[in-house]
């Protein structure tokens, strides 16, 4: 009788445990189905570039690789894991390293919407010969493959160099993971490089995630540091000092501000490499841009002003000024949200269109907060036609309107280096959903 009200017990505690396991599976699907819904129904569930997709016949709802994923870009619907939030996605491929059952793989673009890739060798070489490309720019988003390619890259370039008339052995465009890698290569190799960067900071796309965002998840190795073993979810602010640290320690030189604006094959087989402020002569070139390719912006009179920058780095450095924030992506929104809970100071948030389409819903909800308690301008149907030293011109939907302003913050998005690298006759390929 023991035995049996124990056997009893057991099979009630089994089973009630069973239970609350499943609801709790159904409620997190359920939770996910709506997430997933909202991102389709603002055109958010695009990923922008390497992302995961799912084997449906291997993947049996784990749910490992969600928890996996620092963005919760996936998720499990119904009982299969799926990309929810795909705009999310940095592509740092976490996901499918904790899949049990390798039921994810790490594609490029998808059906609706193609990536264009370049086509290299692999030594990394372009079909125009001495020029090379690593990094994000190729198709990888992982930090740590990046890095690689970028310490693989410079190898080869190493062998390829010799004599030649030149003043550098390679020029590195971008100092994000993999331009930093290269250019610790190229110490070690002691090839004459120049990197040219053309923000302010290292990092590259990095340097644009939001606070606190993980962004690597691997060991990386780099000539002359070694393992870089930071931890297993490192985040973009101790991953940019490490960084920044590296350039203390080793010398690597880097020109900042410095736009990579085309390049020229000469007749004996060096480059002329065009920056916005010099033309560079070396043998050889290693592309690691990024895909964010160069800030969009407005071409009106006074954009060169100092009081206008592309990005918002730190809300507390507005606070008690004139703000206008320019564009109506998420990071537009974000921006003026972000100054408008400042204290003091005035901010107008200009956007060409009548109405955010492809925006979160927690933005255009707390957008709309602000807007209604005053803290926040909006002004839609809007351009900005001239920025002066103390206030913007603007044009309205009710006419052209004068703003008193002290800095204007533009978030248009990038200009993609494909159409210039397509100009030197490098070749891409339209990868949709594809390795």
């Amino acid at each position: 009788m023991k035995l049996l009200l124990l056997t009893v017990f057991y099979l009630a505690g089994g089973a009630l445990i069973i239970s609350l396991y499943l609801r709790r599976r159904a409620r997190l699907g359920r939770e996910a189905a709506k997430v997933k819904d909202e991102s389709e129904r603002t055109g958010l569930n695009e990923p922008p570039s390497l992302h995961p997709v799912v084997d449906p016949t291997l993947c049996f709802g784990s749910g490992a690789c969600v928890r996996a994923c620092p963005e919760s870009a996936l998720g499990v619907v119904n009982g299969k894991a799926t990309l929810i939030n795909a705009s999310a996605c940095i592509g740092h491929g976490a996901c499918a390293q904790a899949c049990p059952v390798q039921a994810l793989s790490l594609v490029f673009g998808t059906a609706k919407r193609g990536i264009d890739i370049p086509n290299v060798t692999p030594e990394y070489e372009t079909n125009v010969a001495g020029v090379f490309i690593a990094g994000e720019l190729g198709g990888m988003g992982l930090i740590r493959k990046t890095a690689e390619q970028g310490r693989q890259a410079m190898g080869a370039i190493r062998r390829r160099v010799g004599k030649h008339p030149a003043p550098l052995d390679v020029v590195i465009v971008g100092a994000g993971p993999a331009g930093i890698s290269a250019g610790l290569s190229a110490i070690h190799h002691k090839l004459r490089y120049a990197i040219v960067e053309q923000e302010d900071s290292l990092g590259g796309a990095v340097y644009h995630y939001p606070r606190h965002k993980v962004a690597m998840t691997a060991p990386v190795k780099l000539d002359v540091i070694g393992t870089m073993r930071l931890g297993t979810e490192v985040q973009k602010e101790k991953l940019l000092a490490f960084w920044n640290d590296v350039l203390a320690k080793t010398g690597l030189t880097v020109r900042f501000n410095e736009q990579f604006e085309g390049l020229e094959p000469q007749a004996d087989s060096t480059f002329k490499v065009r920056t916005s402020k010099a033309t560079l002569h070396a043998r050889t070139v290693l592309l690691a841009l990024g895909r964010r390719g160069s800030p969009r912006k407005l071409d009106v009179p006074g954009e060169d002003s100092a009081k206008v920058v592309y990005r918002l780095i730190d809300p507390e450095q507005y606070a008690g000024q004139a703000v206008l924030v320019v564009g109506g992506g998420d990071s537009a929104l974000e921006a003026a949200i972000a100054l408008g809970e400042q204290a003091g100071g005035s901010v107008a948030l200009s956007y060409r269109s009548d109405a955010f389409s492809r925006v979160k819903e927690k933005n255009r909800m707390k957008l709309s907060e602000l807007q209604r308690s005053g803290r926040i301008r909006v002004l839609l149907s809007s351009t900005v036609k001239r920025i002066d030293a103390n206030r913007v011109l603007v044009q309205t939907a009710d006419g052209a309107e004068e703003l008193p302003n002290d800095k204007v913050i533009v978030c248009a998005g990038g200009v993609l280096p494909t159409p210039l690298l397509q100009s030197i006759g490098i070749r891409f390929e339209t990868k949709r959903g594809q390795a």
